[in-house]
């Protein structure tokens, strides 16, 4: 099993980026998103369900304390989605996940700021009543840092994603609106990126299997026992994978291939290194 990373002030992780899976909140129109479209980006995020709780509409969940959560007159905070502030800086979304240990999370996106994590991220749960438990981790450490936890508006989420999205991660102004530039920065970080012959998956389906990613890079030279799914301590997918190319140039080659579907999802490719893929599967066997 894979990962990868560490962080120095009690948490084992690194900054690793979103997985992105679908509930009902993520039906609901607004601002945005009323066209099926990341905010700022003509890109579609094809959603699958929730794992947790399929086929549970939103009006089923109970709704506590008469909570803004729960669909106030304002309707600005109905959207389950909370606002992380001082997270360590060498954090991943695992130790995301462990901070909100007891709830279930749909999405967890870590902002970055000019290439760096900013230490911040929004957290998406399937209903406003595990939003609302989810606050009550207010000020609670990580490691040796106590973490914010704040309501935010569905907007400064799909920003958010938009600028990580188009811009590779620049999210620095929860009110800016983001247009889609020619081509992604990322792409162009990409191309000048040195290869080996790894390739990083990101953004795989949860039921992704080794047979599927065989599939999906089925005109290259891609045996099964050369593709490793990353999962969490708890047998559960990350949505990431490494997948290894007899050299480096059937490598780049594949990286045609970023971006494209498997099943209901995008799936974004990354150069990476044997050393990565080592370390990232050492982790995961602890």
């Amino acid at each position: 099993m894979m990962g990868s990373g560490g962080v120095s002030d009690g948490y084992e992780g690194t900054k690793r980026p979103r997985m992105m899976e679908s509930n009902p909140y993520f039906a609901v129109s607004g601002v945005g998103a009323s066209d099926g479209y990341d905010a700022g980006s003509k890109r579609p995020r094809m959603m699958e369900p929730n794992p947790y709780f399929s086929g549970i509409g939103a009006s089923s969940f109970y709704q506590p304390y008469g909570s803004s959560f729960s669909g106030g007159t304002s309707g600005i905070y109905n959207f389950p989605v909370v606002r992380l502030r001082g997270l360590p800086f060498n954090c991943d979304d695992l130790d995301v996940y462990k901070f909100f240990a007891g709830l279930d999370i749909v999405d967890c996106l870590l902002v970055n700021k000019n290439g760096r994590f900013s230490g911040e991220a929004f957290v998406v749960f399937p209903s406003p009543m595990q939003a609302e438990f989810a606050l009550q981790r207010d000020r609670q450490n990580m490691g040796r840092r106590y973490v914010e936890v704040f309501r935010c508006k569905k907007q400064d989420y799909y920003n958010a994603i938009a600028a990580e999205v188009n811009y590779g991660g620049s999210f620095d102004n929860e009110y800016r609106q983001i247009s889609p530039p020619a081509r992604p920065k990322g792409s162009f970080e990409k191309d000048q990126m040195e290869y080996t012959e790894v390739l990083k998956l990101r953004g795989l389906p949860y039921s992704a299997t080794q047979a599927d990613i065989v599939d999906f890079f089925a005109e290259f030279e891609l045996a099964e026992d050369k593709v490793h799914i990353a999962c969490r301590p708890d047998g559960k997918a990350t949505g990431e994978a490494f997948v290894e190319f007899p050299s480096a140039e059937v490598a780049k080659k594949a990286m045609s291939k970023d971006k494209m579907m498997i099943g209901s999802r995008y799936v974004e490719l990354f150069p990476s290194t044997p050393e990565e893929a080592r370390r990232a599967k050492s982790r995961f066997r602890n």
